[in-house]
């Protein structure tokens, strides 16, 4: 980012052109590549209409929703609340302050649910603390023989992947505002359980570092110890599991021996723990015996 104090930068001209607005970004320390997200999001151009387009000089409107954007993008705001969406396995996502970003370690957790649902017919999934639906949308596209149902505390979060599930045709899930298990309908079981629960230790540097300090408190942290909530879903899943069901959950790079503990102490077999993009442990699960 620019050495300049947050959110100042040159004045733009009353209708600048493409050009123009690119080079006063560029000069308050913007990248180039997020100008130009910022500036197509702006305009509706493509990157391609940017360069060759670049005589051209933005409306009115263009300028103050550009220049608006710029100032909260040097004050550190999210690219993704920004834009208002983010891609994941292959699809864009709404996103809004009410839910995390999507991140690519996260597809590990996708991955692993798709692969342990591979020869399961009409499978029934629970995604607990869905945040924007990610998961749950991503395993009802994937996977449209699946019933999908989706849950969490916030509804704020709730609404947005609804209108996830709606923009990309994920007719197969259904929504409920829940604390983890507590208002699932009696007697529920499921084939697999997956969550990217809250698991940063309260007064963890990284919360007050980056993107992490414009997202949700609550959905990063439990405010004790990084486990808490990995505890109370292990806790509850010997009753929401069919036999032979999978729980699997997201979780720090530095909590997979503590979360494999925690599945092999309920009773879990076949435990594992998947690594992220870099090489870190993310995702670990297990297997209700049958």
């Amino acid at each position: 980012m620019s050495s300049n104090p947050p959110g100042e930068f040159p004045p733009l001209p009353s209708t600048p052109t493409l050009r123009e607005a690119l080079t006063l970004a560029a000069m308050a320390g913007l990248p180039t590549l997020e100008a130009r997200m910022l500036l197509s999001h702006v305009t509706g151009f493509t990157r391609t209409q940017l360069i060759t387009r670049d005589n051209d000089s933005l409306n009115s409107a263009q300028h103050d929703a550009f220049s608006t954007l710029l100032a909260r993008r040097l004050t550190g705001e999210p690219m993704a609340y920004l834009l208002g969406e983010r891609e994941f396995f292959g699809r864009t996502f709404r996103v809004t302050p009410d839910v995390l970003i999507p991140r690519p370690d996260t597809e590990v957790a996708a991955e692993a649910s798709l692969t342990r649902l591979t020869d399961i017919h009409a499978p029934r999934v629970l995604d607990m603390g869905t945040g924007s639906g990610i998961l749950a949308v991503t395993i009802a596209r994937e996977r449209p023989d699946a019933e999908v149902w989706a849950t969490d505390i916030s509804r704020g979060a709730l609404m947005v992947a609804q209108d996830n599930a709606r923009a990309l045709q994920a007719d197969n899930i259904r929504f409920l505002v829940s604390d983890w298990y507590l208002a699932l309908p009696a007697g529920l079981r499921f084939h697999l359980i997956v969550s990217n629960p809250p698991y940063i230790a309260a007064g963890d540097p990284h919360l007050a570092e980056g993107d992490l300090r414009y997202e949700p408190i609550d959905a990063l942290t439990d405010h004790e110890d990084g486990l808490t909530d990995l505890q109370a879903i292990v806790a509850g899943a010997t009753r929401r599991l069919l036999p032979q069901g999978w729980l699997l959950m997201e979780h720090g790079y530095d909590q997979g021996y503590a979360t494999r503990h925690l599945l092999t102490s309920a009773g879990f077999a076949e435990v594992f723990t998947a690594r992220d993009l870099g090489g870190n442990e993310r995702c670990s699960g297990g297997r209700l015996p049958g």
